[in-house]
């Protein structure tokens, strides 16, 4: 029986299931643009945009279960934190040097909705792989 504190969480993992996620994300978008499928429609793309988020940050989180065994969901939780942080970071730097406009496509709703998804998505996969690297299978079995 394993249970869920801070202490089991290593910031290393966290760190590194983010990044996987992110680059997953990347490639998923710039091979869904190569293909024509973005750029079109803005509703379009925001549903492509959840979907590939949805696919990658489960991937990042079932990727650092593997790893970080002890508190699966406490990490999964850890990378939709980084996002939060990664994104205020870049918004910052961006303002700071570049003095870009406001977005004009993405609105507080959405970026929490998409933030929550980011965070959802690691928690399940962390759970998933925590799972499967525990008892080599997602079933629920009395032992």
């Amino acid at each position: 029986m394993y249970t869920e504190h801070l202490q089991n969480v290593r910031l290393s993992w966290v760190l590194s299931g983010w990044l996987v996620a992110a680059a997953l994300a990347s490639l998923l978008l710039l091979a869904l643009a190569g293909l024509g499928l973005t750029g079109s429609d803005v509703r379009t793309d925001l549903l492509w945009a959840a979907a590939v988020l949805g696919v990658a940050f489960w991937a990042g989180g079932f990727f650092i279960a593997f790893r970080a065994i002890e508190a699966p969901i406490l990490h999964g939780i850890g990378i939709g934190l980084t996002s939060l942080v990664a994104w205020f970071l870049l918004n910052l730097l961006v303002e700071l040097f570049f003095g870009l406009p406001d977005w004009a496509r993405l609105n507080p709703t959405i970026a929490a909705a998409l933030l929550l998804e980011q965070m959802a998505a690691a928690v399940a996969g962390a759970w998933v792989g925590h799972r499967i690297a525990l008892r080599g299978g997602t079933e629920l079995t009395e032992e």
